[in-house]
């Protein structure tokens, strides 16, 4: 009897130390970055034209970076997206809605008449619990990736091209 209770008790530790190293799994936030970012801010944006798109820029400035770190991605209002850098001083990234874009597939019998059509972008699902106007950013440091929150993303007025 004695025995099977050991059993039993060894098997419960062995089932609650691998859940919990399930835990380690999850992405961190860092409470600090070795650069030092501006007032965060996004843009919406519409085409004048019809089927000329609308979207989001997300511009997040750097004041300070003296490692030259690159920002990799934004998770912003459930979705990811790349960043790019531009000019030295900022990274932009480009949120496209697919409401007043208009897309160009060809539907056939013929198997080879539809090689150009696109394929339909599919959303990563992001790992964050974010509230609106919360942004996390994910950069490269010392060969790991890591996380972090900007708490307050400003709305500036919208641009309309024509």
């Amino acid at each position: 009897m004695k025995f099977l209770k050991n059993i039993w008790s060894l098997s419960l530790l062995s089932l609650s130390v691998i859940s919990f190293s399930q835990c380690s799994s999850t992405k961190k936030l860092q409470n600090s970055t070795p650069f030092e970012i501006g007032n965060a801010y996004y843009q919406n944006w519409f085409s004048g034209v019809k089927g000329g798109g609308s979207g989001t820029n997300l511009y997040i400035p750097i004041i300070s970076n003296p490692n030259n770190i690159m920002l990799d991605s934004a998770y912003f209002r459930g979705n990811q997206v790349k960043l790019e850098f531009k000019n030295d001083t900022i990274f932009i990234g480009h949120l496209k809605k697919s409401t007043n874009k208009k897309p160009d597939i060809i539907m056939s019998s013929e198997p080879f008449a539809e090689y150009g059509n696109q394929v339909p972008e599919l959303h990563k699902r992001i790992h964050f619990e974010l509230k609106e106007g919360e942004c996390v950013i994910s950069y490269n440091f010392k060969n790991k990736t890591r996380y972090f929150k900007i708490n307050k993303v400003i709305e500036k007025e919208p641009k309309h091209y024509r």
